[in-house]
């Protein structure tokens, strides 16, 4: 293509489709993580599948949870909406029309998850009330000429579809006709309602928008906005003159608390068989400080989570079991023999194949037939214990929720936590937590135990017959012992009446000496009894029961416990990262020839990286020029010096430039900064190699 051209001028060359750089397909990075890629697609297709369920049901979840919100919404504008339309005589009616319907909703701290909440109420309210819907941001309106414009840009690029055969109804304004005031406002109102009035029945769409639906505006951060700004758009908005407080008729909204939501998500996610991908303690410990001490963020929350489901499927050959039962045990069978190896190297398997006698050791590690049916009965017993294990913790649960400074946690997450961490029975919190069971009164016990039959008969585990039956059992006894209670307090009353009667002063002292002699050596009373039973009994379960998870064998097929790998990639350290990428170019560029020995400066390295390692050896003052000549040292042993003088001054041009601009971003990153002392020096700001 030529270039010639009279003038100067910049000519654009734009490459060919066929030279484009095709990226790799997502599934192909599973085979970079290990040379076992045989089942990688397979890994990829499980990993995919279970996110998409996950992601459905936290969909859902949220869904249900903001259900309630949203309907108390949508009930306030219907009924501020009919209030207006209604033309009444009464004076305070008169007076509420006047004003303008707010709702204050207030939905905590948990800031990065309002965007999805803000998102779905529009939808909601689009669908319910009216298309003319607007969100406002402070940071989009820093007066009161910007928020009009934002607000009349999203409204007039609403377009009512009232017939969806008929191409011409649809009713679209343009902004940059009109000015954007509130008369413009009111005036396309009118005319795109009249609009919509005058079409004929048959060509109105059906759907739940009310007649003349009214205008929607939300605030997303209300807290931003100034109040010089919301003060003249509440004031050009009403129809009195008064104070903009007096303008506002109220209503006060409050959504679920963000710590609810994630016991929510927790439940619906890993205290369930639904989903055969678990995580280890420390790893959910990791996603639930984040939350707890950085954002309050569910929907971060999720995404470390969906981080966590990739990591493993990723790094974990044998994740391709990370599945349902059914399938599982299909894909056991066609198990390859490396695949076999991978098992058999599990720590998990290594400890049970050191429990098995000889002849069935030689077996497992040498026959593949045999192993795999072993390993199917394994999964099967892991199956077993997620069934078992849920219903029990939530039965444990019930019991130390309401003790007194809550020895095991108030929230299921904290007892979860505790259980996957060690034998949680072998615990001082766990002791306290059984004294202080030992002294529950009979009407909490009753009830604890009717929410435990509860649990355990809605329960999908196929072994807590005879538990429903024992739990029955308490519940009749101390039914029984209700009906004897009222015996003993009439005996106790027919006692007491005796000593009421006159009687010597020596019969007497011999009744009192007794009463004294009989409280000493008293014995636990029936209800006492039967309640250390129900006890020991909640305490056998979860000794049964709540076995940590990695006392289970082949438990690294479903469990993610590389906390290290998510610490890494959610707790950001930027400084460390700063440094080891210019310290060591190689652990993120990955070119082999950035490679070195500890300590030595490598000439193929980014010029910062080199100026980095420079001035690390400096002192608090660096001097430029000696700085410079150290930097074109280590430089022109690479390019070398065989050229002429001309060409040897024209490379030294270069070389300063590239230093220039190499100390211009080291002083970005705040590594440096010009020293008022010399002016050919610069001062060091961190040490420590940091």
């Amino acid at each position: 293509m030529s270039t010639c051209s009279v003038s100067k001028g910049c000519f654009v060359f734009k490459p060919s489709p066929k030279k484009r750089r095709v990226s790799p397909k997502t599934a192909e990075y599973f085979k970079e993580a290990n040379n076992d890629s045989e089942d990688s697609g397979l890994r990829f297709a499980t990993c995919q599948s279970l996110w998409k369920q996950i992601k459905s049901e936290t969909e859902q979840v949220q869904e249900e949870l903001n259900k309630q919100l949203f309907d108390n919404l949508v009930s306030f504008l219907r009924r501020s909406h009919s209030e207006f339309q209604e033309k009444t005589t009464e004076w305070t009616c008169r007076m509420k029309s006047r004003e303008i319907p707010t709702a204050a909703l207030v939905l905590g701290v948990n800031v990065t998850d309002h965007d999805l909440t803000f998102k779905s109420l529009s939808e909601v309210l689009q669908n319910n009330i009216t298309p003319y819907v607007a969100l406002l941001q402070a940071k989009d309106c820093p007066g009161i000429k910007n928020l009009m414009q934002k607000l009349m840009g999203q409204l007039m690029n609403c377009c009512i579809d009232v017939d969806s055969s008929d191409e011409e109804d649809y009713v679209q304004v343009s902004q940059h006709r009109i000015r954007c005031s509130m008369t413009s406002l009111i005036s396309w109102y009118e005319n795109i309602t009249k609009k919509t009035d005058s079409e004929t029945p048959s060509k109105k769409r059906i759907s739940r928008h009310l007649q003349s639906p009214p205008v929607v505006v939300i605030f997303k951060d209300m807290e931003s906005f100034t109040t010089k700004v919301l003060q003249d758009f509440i004031g050009i908005s009403s129809l009195l003159p008064h104070s903009v407080s007096s303008l506002l008729c109220i209503e006060l909204f409050q959504s679920l608390s963000c710590k609810e939501h994630l016991s929510t998500i927790i439940d619906k996610l890993l205290l369930t068989t639904q989903f055969a991908f678990k995580l280890s303690e420390k790893v959910l410990q990791v996603l639930i400080n984040i939350f707890l001490y950085h954002d309050f963020s569910v929907q971060n929350f999720i995404k470390g989570f969906q981080l966590c489901i990739v990591e493993h499927f990723h790094s974990q050959p044998l994740s391709v079991l990370c599945c349902q039962l059914v399938e599982a045990k299909k894909r056991v069978n066609s198990l390859s023999h490396s695949q076999c190896e991978n098992i058999r190297r599990l720590p998990s398997f290594r400890r049970y194949v050191e429990s098995q006698v000889s002849e069935k050791q030689i077996a497992l590690l040498t026959a593949d037939n045999f192993l795999k049916e072993v390993i199917q009965k394994l999964l099967e017993d892991l199956h077993v214990y997620h069934e078992n294990y849920v219903p029990v913790l939530r039965c444990l649960h019930v019991f130390t929720s309401s003790l007194p400074k809550y020895p095991l946690g108030k929230q299921i997450r904290e007892l979860h936590c505790a259980c996957l961490e060690n034998r949680v029975w072998e615990t001082e919190e766990y002791e306290s937590s059984l004294q202080l069971a030992r002294m529950l009164n009979k009407s909490d016990l009753v009830t604890m135990l009717q929410k435990c039959v509860e649990i355990f008969v809605s329960s999908s585990g196929k072994e807590f017959d005879k538990v429903v039956e024992k739990l029955k059992e308490f519940l009749a006894q101390f039914q029984k012992l209700e009906a004897g209670a009222c015996q003993e307090r009439g005996e106790s009353v027919s006692s007491q009446k005796e000593l009421q009667k006159k009687t010597d002063l020596y019969h007497l002292q011999k009744t009192l000496l007794e009463l004294k002699e009989s409280r000493r050596s008293k014995k636990l009373t029936k209800f006492e009894m039967l309640r250390f039973e129900v006890v020991d009994f909640i305490d056998n379960l979860v000794r049964n029961y709540l076995v940590p998870a990695d006392h289970k064998t082949l438990h690294e097929i479903m469990y993610f416990n590389t906390a290290s790998a998510l610490r890494e990639h959610l707790n950001a350290a930027p400084r460390i990262a700063l440094h080891t990428a210019l310290n060591n170019p190689y652990c993120y560029l990955k070119n082999q020839a950035l490679k070195s020995d500890g300590g030595s400066i490598s000439n193929k390295a980014p010029d910062i990286c080199i100026v980095y390692k420079l001035h690390l050896e400096c002192g608090r003052l660096i001097n430029l020029v000696d700085w410079l000549e150290a930097f074109s040292t280590v430089v022109m042993a690479v390019e070398g010096t065989n050229e002429d003088a001309a060409a040897s001054d024209q490379v030294d041009d270069i070389i300063h430039a590239r230093f220039i601009q190499a100390v211009s971003e080291l002083e970005l990153l705040g590594f440096i900064k010009p020293s008022k002392q010399k002016t050919d020096h610069v001062a060091r700001l961190t040490w420590g190699g940091c």
